[in-house]
């Protein structure tokens, strides 16, 4: 009976690392499409979409299925996290969707000669999504704990990539569409590692039993 449980434990496990790896591929083809003004790719990460929330359901469902059997609080305090985790990543997946969606609506338009760190903001997002991933794999509540606070790093790059996409459109108004898709590009990104940190702190609630979410400094 234990193999059994183990057995389905493994393959619930597997099925979370797989939506999560689809989840930083949707991401990245997305930013992909806005910076190479790529429509067909754009409308790939779309269709894509339905695989996510398809993904979450199966996890729900595995999850509630181990729930009635978990012997162990170490096994309950898993399935639990494993479910907010699939939960986070299926909006990583409405971001990507997102980015894609705009990236169809820039390509409308002439190119954008404004300098936005878009790739740049992408890159830390991604770093941090997939560091989060690799801390509950490994179950490294440090590895995790570090990533919450480099969530600022993506705050601040938004925040200048919106201070400078409106002072470019207060100097050039025909180009408004165009920064405000961008914005939204910007703001879906930053949303990308909210969500890893909020898996972060999951990682460690599984690795300590302990509650990190709402401390002051989050350290």
């Amino acid at each position: 009976m234990q193999k059994y449980f183990d057995d389905e434990l493994a393959n619930f496990k597997e099925k979370l690392l797989t939506m999560g790896s689809y989840a930083e591929s949707s991401v990245s083809q997305a930013v992909q499409a806005v910076c190479e003004r790529n429509d067909h790719l754009a409308r790939q990460v779309q269709e894509n979409d339905d695989i996510m929330d398809q993904f979450e359901i199966e996890i729900d469902e595995m999850a509630i299925n181990l729930l009635a059997k978990a012997p162990l609080a170490t096994d309950l305090r898993l399935i639990t996290v494993a479910m907010k985790i699939s939960q986070n990543l299926e909006r990583v997946g409405d971001e990507a969707t997102t980015i894609a969606r705009r990236a169809i609506e820039l390509n409308l338009e002439p190119p954008l000669n404004a300098f936005v760190e878009v790739p740049r903001m992408a890159t830390i997002a991604l770093e941090l999504l997939k560091d989060a991933l690799d801390s509950f794999v490994n179950k490294q509540a440090e590895k995790a704990r570090a990533i919450v606070p480099r969530d600022k790093e993506v705050d601040a790059i938004n925040r200048q990539i919106h201070s400078d996409l409106a002072a470019y459109m207060g100097k050039n108004p025909d180009t408004i569409s165009r920064c405000l898709n961008l914005m939204t590009v910007s703001k879906s990104l930053e949303r990308v590692a909210d969500h890893a940190a909020n898996i972060a702190e999951e990682v460690v609630y599984f690795c300590e039993a302990r509650d990190i979410r709402h401390e002051a400094h989050k350290l």
